[in-house]
């Protein structure tokens, strides 16, 4: 993991990203990174007195230093590092996940309306950046719990079960959590005379499920040995067998750089729990 910036928090000071940080405290003293909390501002009335620019200005460092000064607080250790930008929050955050080993994001702007409007900071993020994005959502305080649930990690049948996997078994030893994957599969239906009918034998199409992921896991168990690893390979749509995981910590997904897939825009509005876009 690179770690020039460590973990990077975009802050707004807001509730959502007050969650946000209390996570990204717990992934840099877990994984012994630095925090870059950033914040950004813009002057949006073009030409403007001077005066009132500069008021603006110092509200931003003051977000922003309350924000480093609640990092500072509540982990004493921790090395805090301001970042005030002005200009686009999503620029900022693109920028610095090329120079991050990770990057968390607070849910607000994940809503129905907020995704049809241009410039959600955290979808923009979550789908743009160049390093794992967490966008932390779910209930209550975050991350810690008395009983915490698994690490779970979706797997498809493509070329990011490895790097999903390889974020997901990390998270879990660090944690000291079970992992749990979940491999979904579906029955190809295929019509005849009017009717559907299925076109595999499902034993033989879970079988093989079954298969492709006990070869896949089966580096990760000699790599991460400390880690309990649990395999489910329900016959279901994945979105619905990753969100049926009501106890998980943390779902981690793969997605293409710059769109989400179904399964992934489907957590960022379902899960219960923080998610992980892992590329």
């Amino acid at each position: 993991m690179n770690e020039t910036r460590g973990v990077v928090i975009g802050y707004d000071g807001s509730d959502h990203a007050m969650q946000a940080l209390d996570w990204a405290m717990d992934e840099a003293e877990l994984r012994k990174l630095p925090l870059t909390v950033c914040h950004a501002w813009q002057w949006p009335y073009g030409e403007g007195d001077q005066a009132a620019r500069d008021s603006l200005r110092h509200a931003a460092e003051h977000v922003l230093w309350h924000g480093a000064d609640c990092a500072r607080a509540s982990s004493p250790g921790l090395d805090v590092r301001p970042d005030l930008y002005e200009g686009s929050a999503t620029a900022r955050l693109e920028e610095l996940s090329s120079d991050a080993g990770l990057l968390v994001v607070g849910s607000r702007g994940l809503g129905a309306v907020a995704r049809a409007m241009t410039g959600s900071v955290a979808t923009h993020t979550a789908a743009h950046a160049q390093c794992p994005v967490i966008v932390v959502r779910g209930r209550g305080p975050l991350p810690r719990s008395p009983q915490p649930g698994p690490i779970v990690a979706g797997l498809a049948d493509d070329d990011k079960a490895d790097a999903v996997l390889g974020f997901a078994c990390t998270e879990a030893a660090l944690r000291g959590l079970p992992l749990l994957v979940v491999h979904a599969w579906h029955q190809p239906p295929v019509s005849w005379g009017g009717s559907t009918f299925p076109a595999l034998d499902p034993l033989a199409v879970q079988n093989t499920a079954e298969q492709w992921v006990a070869q896949v896991l089966m580096s990760w168990r000699e790599k991460q040995p400390q880690v309990t690893i649990e395999a489910r390979t329900p016959m279901s749509r994945a979105s619905e067998a990753l969100a049926a995981v009501t106890d998980a910590t943390l779902v981690v997904v793969g997605s293409p750089h710059g769109r989400f897939g179904s399964v992934t825009a489907a957590m960022l509005r379902h899960a219960p729990c923080p998610v992980v876009i892992v590329r």
